[in-house]
């Protein structure tokens, strides 16, 4: 199981980067396309083109603090994690399917398990944390039976 929080936590990782290299991207072509704005007869256009760029330039910052915050949560985390209690960091392991406490990084499969990156601020996250092996909860009408925490 080490072995499979490490790649998850790898997985968490690469997603993190690849969003934030998406949001600096799509902030360089922003910015490159307000610079390249020319002024002309039709002032109106030139304005409209500049406000569009700065508007795709605030959403982009936004989506990479917000990325860069998630990336700053999973350096504080450790695959390394063991505790007989789900926290962040935890693998459980349930009659229903993996779940890794960590962020929402959605599905993935590895080493033949699918397993869902899940952030603690989910509802289903929330309610996992701090289960140990031998608890049920139920969410959105389906049983969740721990079978153990890794």
């Amino acid at each position: 199981m080490k072995s499979l929080k490490q790649k998850l936590y790898a997985h968490c990782h690469q997603w993190v980067d690849e969003k934030i290299a998406l949001a600096q991207n799509v902030i360089r072509n922003a910015q490159s396309s307000a610079n390249q704005e020319t002024k002309s007869s039709a002032g109106d256009k030139y304005e409209t083109g500049r406000a569009m760029a700065q508007l795709e330039i605030e959403k982009s910052t936004t989506q990479l603090a917000e990325a860069n915050k998630l990336k700053q949560l999973l350096n504080e985390l450790s695959s390394e994690t063991l505790s007989p209690k789900a926290r962040l960091g935890s693998l459980i392991e349930t009659d229903n399917g993996w779940f890794y406490l960590s962020i929402s990084a959605g599905k993935v499969a590895i080493d033949g398990i699918d397993c869902i990156c899940l952030s603690p601020a989910s509802p289903l996250g929330n309610q996992m944390m701090g289960l140990q092996a031998g608890d049920q909860i139920t969410f959105n009408q389906l049983n969740y039976f721990i079978k153990n925490i890794h």
